[in-house]
């Protein structure tokens, strides 16, 4: 799963950068909010944020970890800090939150 989860996260982050150099930051979030159909997946994005982040707190709290570096990434950068999480997590803790999540 890290392999795949650090692929993602690499591939991702290279559009990201290349993105933020075209449009720049602002532009990506205007770019989000063009047309009805780019807010609905703003919305969307915002959401499945938010629900990651209660995963993520929860499953902080039963392993002993920080959640608000990965709370502050995920609300400046999305995927981000999920993807860092996920990837900085002890194996069992990684394994937890994916059963849960499938649940």
């Amino acid at each position: 799963m890290r392999p795949i989860l650090f692929l993602a996260f690499a591939a991702f982050g290279a559009f990201s950068l290349y993105a933020m150099w075209a449009v720049g930051y602002v532009g990506i979030w205007q770019a989000g909010m063009a047309s009805i159909g780019a807010w609905q997946l703003l919305v969307d994005f915002i959401i499945t944020s938010f629900i990651l982040l209660g995963f993520i707190a929860r499953d902080a709290k039963a392993t002993g970890r920080t959640v608000w570096p990965y709370a502050l990434i995920t609300l400046a950068a999305g995927s981000f800090g999920p993807l860092l999480y996920l990837l900085l997590a002890p194996r069992e803790s990684a394994a937890r939150l994916g059963r849960e999540a499938t649940a």
